[in-house]
């Protein structure tokens, strides 16, 4: 099922956006995706699920954040509270009344600030490789030397010149895909060639190098929401890769254990792009999340 693209104006300018819709709309429900930073975009992140799900009867939306894809870049720094203030414009322009959201990432972060910030017209969110669950890059006592490790790297320059040496070279570019995805049937010459093209605009590094210079902090990660997920407001999905190296897995078990009402799914030797590097699992997941939403909205 192909995707139309769509462009809305916001008050920091056009976001582009695809739109999958479902064969029979009528009891369609209302799917916002957001992507992850450095080099994705809505159709690299969504681009294989979106399909899925619109076959399933969802109506699904994932724009290219700003910066990002064929969204023109925004007058304000890519920061997370300016991302998290742009998923509820982007809603409300898109007059979203009652809708499921979720998010790869920095978009899993993303997801987080906009449930908790506007509970009220979100019916459950979905979480995958999320960001915004650890207080630091890692886990245990490794934690310390490899955050400072990070932020080093990434305040000093060093991290975006390293990103933009691999994005400008194919082969490189193809051996940083295998540290997401484990799964080297799904590293396909078509997904390395429209990962390259987003290297090529460069805009979407550079809001990137915006968003990891505001989140990552001298020994801390900036937006950490571990402590207000024993109050997270809507039912959530949380699905992550046994093998991410991003957000390690055993943060997203502590995550989805300290939500009221979550369901863990975990992908046996996934990496963190999870829905490419696991399609099918990740798939029914989320349409069985989203048909036990479907089956309780009325009580809400």
């Amino acid at each position: 099922m192909d995707a139309a693209r769509h462009t809305i104006e916001l008050p920091s300018g056009p976001v582009s956006y695809l739109e999958w819709r479902p064969a029979a709309p009528a009891g369609a429900s209302d799917v916002l995706l957001l992507h992850g930073g450095g080099l994705d975009s809505a159709w690299l992140s969504w681009g294989d699920l979106g399909a899925r799900l619109a076959a399933a009867g969802h109506r699904v939306i994932a724009p290219d954040a700003p910066g990002y894809g064929k969204s023109a870049r925004a007058p304000w720094p890519a920061t997370h509270a300016n991302l998290v203030a742009y998923v509820e414009t982007f809603a409300q322009a898109m007059q979203l009344e009652r809708y499921a959201v979720g998010g790869l990432s920095m978009g899993g972060g993303m997801t987080l600030g906009h449930v908790l910030a506007h509970p009220e017209r979100v019916t459950g969110a979905i979480l995958i490789g999320s960001f915004g669950i650890m207080p630091r890059q890692g886990t245990g006592w490794r934690s310390h030397p490899w955050h400072l490790l990070a932020w080093a790297m990434t305040h000093t320059g060093l991290m975006g010149v390293t990103m933009r040496a691999y994005a400008g070279r194919p082969q490189a570019l193809a051996r940083s895909l295998r540290g997401i995805i484990r799964d080297e049937r799904q590293i396909t010459p078509a997904l390395v060639d429209a990962v390259a093209a987003e290297a090529a605009s460069g805009s979407g590094l550079t809001a990137f190098d915006q968003w990891q210079r505001d989140q990552i902090r001298f020994g801390r990660v900036r937006d950490d929401y571990s402590d207000r997920l024993h109050a997270f407001p809507r039912p959530a999905l949380v699905v992550h890769g046994e093998r991410d190296s991003g957000v390690p897995v055993a943060l997203a078990r502590q995550a989805a254990a300290r939500m009221p009402d979550a369901r863990y799914v975990e992908a046996p030797d996934a990496g963190h792009w999870t829905q490419r590097d696991a399609p099918d699992l990740v798939t029914s997941a989320i349409t069985d999340f989203l048909d036990a939403l479907a089956a309780r909205e009325p009580e809400d």
